[in-house]
């Protein structure tokens, strides 16, 4: 094992040798009881610390909260070669606060960096890039511990495996196939993740690989709220019949929360109608009609919000398929050695077959809508009241589970019971395959289907010549086009080597675009700074996704097409 040299890079006072010890500040008594003027600014400056975050952080916070940002600030970044792609991840996620990087790059500053990398400047010329690059991102955000590995990225792959293990994520740009495969495997054997991005050219790539990834918040952009209006609990039900819909009082009526409304005129079709509920489309606009009778004005914004919310009614009872996936999980059966989540999805589909009654537990908030606050008030109490229930009732299911496991019963804070309360119709779970497979055995239905797609032909073909630029380096020693008088004869060279790839894919027969083998050799293995800082803020905000484990990362490769500005995701 070849021993590595770890640098940290220090602040500028102890790298000037300066006194690093705060001296003790005398105390004075003071004669009117206030607090000595050095013990008040010490206090002072203790109360800063605790709000700087929140006010660095603010506009980040309000998206994915306190517990996303404490998880960024205790996650520790690797980036493989601070290229342009690799330095532009980078930058985004130290100033999102996170908490440590370590960059790993064996080159020397040179002038072609200068041209493609804002982060360097000529006073870098013949040093180690990884140093320059932590230097400036220290001074980006002081708050975020960086060191660097002045050594080959491919070299540490091969020799020390194990150096990898000691990271949340590891970001790898510009690697040449072979060392992304065999680090994809390390990775994946010691559970880190690995997200893999390359810029060349006018096309990029960014993919993630992990063996299992596990959301709670994954924050879809459109949900139909938890109201239950299709199956009201008991407390529900009587608040509603507390409330006389047909109160002639001109102020009462138009403020009656449209929740209260759907739930009473519900009851009065379910008593007509056999029990049933709304379900067919003309069925539907009766209910509508329905509503409308019991205006007493057409400028009523409630009644107008109740007729516009009345497919809530007839919303399916039960759970979703894909929840109703995970819980049918063979992970759910769990162990001593399962993971947090799986719990809870054994605790949840305990829950859904006892207490829920068949659902799962309610999330506990309603949305805005038109109503007398004293009303609204009562309807945020008697929702949160529920949630609150459910989630007890999840958390006893819970300590239970772990007893028999041989857990402690209290290993799972109640915070984040409460928190998977509240997101349970949101669960997600993503399973990459590995780098090795989607290379040697893909999805053919898939493959086939991109190339004849019109939209995902040329992303199709630039994955395709991706790979075949790196079996050409690896056979020339050298990518297609970096000599300009070589371009004619590399042509049918990538050509070739691309046509090996197919086949090697199980894709005999398939054609790839003369235009695009053209435009590959025409790159030369450049990384142009704009698509480098486009392909690396795609990557940085899959980071972020995967270190918060809020939103759901890509779900395939991420392919960049910079000639017709078009991305695709490929699964294969």
């Amino acid at each position: 094992m070849v021993p590595l040299l770890l640098y940290s890079i220090s602040s500028a006072s102890e790298e000037k040798g300066e006194a690093s010890k705060i001296p003790e500040p005398r105390v004075e008594e003071s004669s009117r009881g206030q607090l000595p003027f050095p013990v008040a600014m010490a206090a002072v400056a203790v109360a800063v610390a605790v709000a700087e975050p929140k006010t660095k952080y603010d506009r980040q916070l309000r998206i994915w909260g306190d517990q996303g940002q404490a998880a960024l600030e205790n996650a520790s970044i690797c980036l493989l070669t601070c290229g342009p792609t690799g330095t532009e991840a980078l930058k985004n996620l130290v100033l999102g606060g996170i908490g440590s990087v370590t960059v790993v790059d064996g080159s020397k500053v040179e002038p072609s960096d200068l041209g493609n990398n804002f982060l360097l400047d000529v006073g870098c010329l013949g040093q180690s890039r990884a140093k320059s690059i932590c230097s400036f991102l220290q001074e980006m955000n002081d708050a975020v511990k960086a060191k660097f590995v002045e050594e080959s990225p491919v070299t540490l792959i091969d020799t020390n495996p194990s150096f990898f293990s000691q990271f949340t994520v590891v970001i790898a740009t510009q690697l040449p196939e072979s060392s992304l495969l065999k680090l994809d495997g390390i990775c994946r054997k010691a559970n880190i993740v690995l997200v893999a991005a390359r810029s060349y050219g006018l096309t990029g790539l960014v993919r993630v690989s992990v063996k299992e990834h596990n959301i709670i918040e994954s924050k879809p952009d459109h949900f139909l709220d938890d109201l239950r209006l299709h199956s009201p609990w008991n407390e529900l039900k009587e608040f509603t019949k507390s409330i006389d819909i047909n109160d002639n009082d001109p102020v009462v009526h138009k403020h009656t929360p449209y929740i209260v409304i759907l739930v009473r005129l519900a009851e009065k079709w379910a008593d007509e109608h056999d029990g049933r509920l709304p379900s067919t489309r003309q069925e539907k606009n009766k209910f509508k009609d329905l509503i409308r009778n019991h205006m007493l004005n057409l400028d009523e914004e409630n009644y107008k919000e109740a007729v516009e919310s009345s497919y809530k009614v007839s919303v399916t009872p039960g759970i979703s398929n894909e929840i109703r996936q995970i819980i049918d999980d063979s992970s759910a059966e769990v162990n001593s050695c399962s993971s947090d989540f799986w719990v809870l999805v054994a605790a949840l589909k305990e829950f859904i077959a006892n207490e829920g009654n068949g659902e799962l537990p309610i999330e506990g908030t309603i949305p805005d809508m038109t109503s007398l606050t004293e009303y609204y008030v009562s309807l945020q109490k008697i929702y949160q009241a529920k949630a609150e229930s459910d989630c007890l009732a999840m958390e006893h299911r819970v300590k239970d589970i772990l007893k028999r496991i041989g857990r402690d019963p209290d290993s799972i804070s109640r915070s984040y019971i409460k928190a998977f309360c509240k997101n349970a119709r949101k669960l997600r779970v993503c399973r990459y395959r590995s780098l090795a497979e989607e290379f040697s055995s893909p999805v053919l239905s898939e493959v086939q289907k991109y190339f004849t797609d019109e939209d995902y032909c040329f992303a199709m073909n630039f994955y395709i010549l991706l790979r075949a630029v790196d079996r050409f380096a690896a056979n020339y020693n050298r990518f297609p086009g970096i000599f300009e008088s070589e371009i004619d004869e590399d042509m049918p060279r990538l050509k070739t080597v691309a046509v090996s790839v197919l086949n090697d894919m199980g894709l005999n027969g398939a054609s790839l675009s003369e235009d695009l083998i053209t435009e590959m050799c025409r790159f030369g293995g450049a990384e142009i700074h704009p698509v480098a800082a486009f392909v690396g803020g795609v990557a940085s905000q899959e980071v972020i996704k995967l270190v918060t484990k809020q939103f759901v990362p890509l779900l395939g490769t991420f392919v960049f097409n910079g000639i017709d500005h078009k991305s695709q995701v490929l699964a294969l």
